[in-house]
């Protein structure tokens, strides 16, 4: 064996070269990896004993990606298209033997590679997309040359991981075989070739499943088409569909050189910036500066649940996913049933999409146990409250719940406002308490707060975090304040936007606008799917705000047919005019004067509020990280991930203006814009939220 450098060494094994690359933990392209494929292949060439090489990675997978830590700085070592180079151009056949994942600058470098082996366990994936970036050494023009336009163009959109037998298929890989004859194999499928003398196969070279879209650009406007909603306001997905069409109608060198001014457009680009951050943010976020490795992780087997309604239902589901017994408790049978059924209902509908089988439906069902008694917990090693959103009816559950628990339960509350100390006061052992705040529908928006209470105790909060993992959450630790993080601050957009329509703007401008901005939809859009009569009850209406004037109408939103909007029988929104008439009347009441309001003041005025509160989160230090809040808003509340979360948006058009843009507010409408203390003190020092540490 010879050691090449540090991360690559080269064995000979009978005429076959075999270049291991070891760069844990996933082989990434990094200068040293790329100059140990380089050097190794040339020595690999030079030696007249070698009849072909095998690139092959140690540890978990093959090369996973690119270094994305060396993004934005001066190059170092050989070029990934230098090195990819060697590699096609070689005399002599090289093959790579992929296991786990070759993913982005990985599968681009098994795509020069004249032929390629994987395991069956192993996938194969373009997902630079996710990065707002597209791939850019080779990977958009070499790609529909082996798999055709179609599924390339899914691929590089999407950043799907295909799997080996499904990539076999489409001609994208050579040979199937296991994982642990991986190594053997190729070196085999190395023999045959040259015994064969097959052909040095380069992918770039293959045209004929290109040439069947050339002068069609009805396949890409129709795939645009098809894909517009899920692409909307993303750069990179258009940016990469335009590479495939430059493979199809371009020769593969003036291919190439379209892709290189792509990618490093996109890569100079804010979307992409954010999109980076954000990836490195949703790591981040699982790491507790007090709480180390060390801490102890309670023993979970047995989950309880209390309240079977839409939220306790959707938190049985995520447990029962993951293959934990989960006892569900409801105070009536009808309660109970209605849960049930709906848990059941939703599992059918997910079978009938073909993500689960009719087994999946009974294997998690037959481990739910319903009942009427809460007596039934006692074994449970969690239990999650998930009842109505009152303090004395929480309150009540923990007196409950303290009696009857084991020691060493954790007794968690899905309360998304309430204080958690105040509940965690109602039991004997408030260091067993959390809260598990879930955001619906729990079954499937991703995002936990874990609200860790003033004596809540670390294995707690660590065990409660590594749940989180296991069920396929992402977690963010926040401290005890009302309405924690996320809801915390948009209570302030949604004190805006309700101030805005009695200003001058309709509900459907504030809603185009935060559209428009890259919101799933605007505050009144979501009003009316949520029900505007949530926590409204007739007999304690005052007509002292729009929302209950549009509820005392029956105009509750689109179960009814109206609410802000007039809906269709597809619920279909238009705006309605008996809306507007209505703020008009409302607002005359108060005395208030309609004006025009410019879409930029709703931006500012929805947005501005959220930073500042953000700034007010982090001088109270109830979030850990502003990159925290981020991961939370991009999760729970629809943030454009291409806009990275309200505080690197803030980084991003700068403090100062935020801060300048504030105390204009605050002249205007007072104190409700109030800047931070925090902001103040970072535009003094020319720092940005991205800074603190």
């Amino acid at each position: 064996m010879t050691t090449i450098n540090p991360v690559t060494d080269l064995t000979v094994d009978a005429g076959v070269a075999v270049l291991t690359i070891d760069s844990p933990p996933v082989n990434a392209l990094s200068a040293n990896v790329r100059a140990g494929i380089l050097a190794g292949v040339r020595q690999a060439v030079a030696d007249d004993a070698v009849k072909a090489i095998v690139l092959i990675c140690a540890g978990k997978t093959f090369i996973a990606g690119a270094d994305i830590t060396e993004f934005g700085k001066p190059p170092t070592g050989p070029s990934l298209p230098e090195v990819q180079a060697a590699i096609e151009d070689a005399p002599k056949p090289v093959i790579a033997a992929i296991h786990g994942t070759a993913l982005g600058g990985g599968l681009e470098v098994a795509l020069v590679c004249h032929y390629r082996v994987a395991a069956r366990s192993a996938k194969c994936g373009l997902p630079e997309v996710n990065l707002g970036l597209l791939p850019g050494a080779g990977g958009t023009q070499r790609l529909p040359r082996i798999v055709g336009v179609e599924k390339a163009l899914e691929m590089v959109t999407s950043g799907t991981h295909v799997p080996a037998p499904a990539a076999a298929e489409m001609g994208l890989v050579d040979l199937l075989t296991d994982d642990a004859s991986l190594r053997a194999d190729a070196i085999a499928f190395a023999r045959q070739v040259v015994a064969e003398a097959r052909p040095l196969r380069k992918v770039r070279d293959l045209d004929d499943k290109i040439a069947a879209a050339r002068g069609k650009p009805e396949i890409f406007a129709e795939f645009r088409r098809a894909n517009a909603r899920r692409f909307r306001g993303f750069d990179a997905p258009e940016y990469n569909i335009r590479c495939i069409e430059a493979a199809v109608e371009l020769p593969f060198d003036e291919g190439l050189k379209r892709e290189r001014a792509m990618f490093v457009e996109l890569l100079n680009g804010n979307q992409s910036a954010a999109q980076r951050y954000y990836f490195f943010a949703s790591r981040q976020v699982w790491q507790l500066p007090d709480i180390g490795a060390d801490t102890p992780l309670l023993p979970v087997k047995q989950v309880g649940i209390i309240g079977a309604g839409t939220m306790g239902g959707g938190i049985a589901m995520n447990f029962l996913n993951a293959g934990y017994p989960v006892t569900i408790v409801e105070t009536s049978q009808q309660a109970l049933d209605r849960g049930v059924r709906t848990i059941r209902a939703n599992y059918e509908n997910t079978a009938k999409k073909g993500r689960i089988t009719a087994a999946d439906i009974e294997r998690r069902m037959a481990l739910l146990t319903p009942t009427l008694q809460m007596e039934r917990l006692a074994d449970a090693d969690l239990v999650i409250e998930a009842v109505f959103e009152n303090m004395d009816v929480k309150k009540d559950v923990f007196g409950r719940l303290d009696r009857i628990a084991k020691p060493g339960a954790i007794l968690a509350t899905n309360t998304s406002a309430l204080d958690v100390d105040e509940i965690a006061a109602a039991t004997s052992r408030p260091e067993a308490v959390i809260g598990l705040h879930f955001f619906s529908p729990a079954n499937v928006m991703k995002l936990l707060e874990v609200v860790r209470g003033a004596k809540t105790a670390k294995p707690v909060i660590r065990t409660s975090m590594e749940l989180a993992r296991k069920i396929g959450k992402i977690a963010a630790l926040v401290g005890v304040c009302p309405g924690f993080v996320g809801n915390r601050m948009l209570a302030q957009r949604q004190r805006e936007a309700q101030k805005l329509v009695l200003e001058g703007a309709l509900p459907w401008d504030v809603d185009r606008v935060l559209y428009d901005f890259g919101f799933p939809m605007g505050p009144f859009a979501m009003s009316d799917l949520a029900g505007l009569d949530l926590g409204w009850v007739r007999e304690k209406s005052s007509s002292s705000t729009l929302r209950e004037i549009l509820c005392e109408m029956d105009r509750r939103g689109q179960k009814t047919g109206a609410g802000y909007y007039d809906y269709d029988e597809k619920r279909n929104a238009r705006p309605s005019p008996v809306v507007e008439q209505v703020i008009r009347d409302f607002a005359a009441k108060q005395g208030r004067t309609s004006r025009v309001v410019s879409e930029q003041e709703i931006l500012e005025r929805c947005i501005y509020p959220m930073i500042n509160e953000g700034a007010k989160i982090l001088e109270e230090g109830k979030a850990i990280r502003a990159s925290d809040i981020d991961v939370i808003w991009v999760n729970g509340y629809g943030w454009p991930v291409y806009r990275g979360g309200p505080m690197f948006y803030a980084d991003t058009i700068g403090l100062d203006k935020v801060l300048e843009t504030l105390r204009r507010y605050e002249e205007s409408f007072g104190a409700d814009f109030k800047p931070a203390g925090l902001l103040e003190d970072l535009v003094a020092q020319g720092r940005k939220f991205g800074d603190l540490k």
